[in-house]
């Protein structure tokens, strides 16, 4: 199975060779799939699942389009 795996910002340094076909395994969380990345739980601030906001615990089945966002700031 396979995501199409979208990392923004800071967080392209953690992008595998290719992010457009990333390979899991059926029924992987959000966290596993950091995990294996290498991507710090914390600076996982938004993640979207096919354009629905997405957690932690959310579980991937293969063909979603996953975008995750570090936290920002500004002012």
């Amino acid at each position: 199975m396979d995501i199409h795996l979208q990392l923004f910002a800071t967080l392209g340094r953690f992008a595998p060779d290719s992010s457009e076909r990333y390979p899991i395994l059926r029924k992987t969380t959000v966290k596993e799939l950091l995990t294996k990345i290498g991507i710090p739980i914390d600076q996982a601030k938004l993640i979207f699942i096919d354009g629905v906001r997405g957690e932690l615990t959310s579980e991937l089945f293969g063909g979603e389009r996953v975008g995750i966002f570090p936290p920002v700031g500004g002012g």
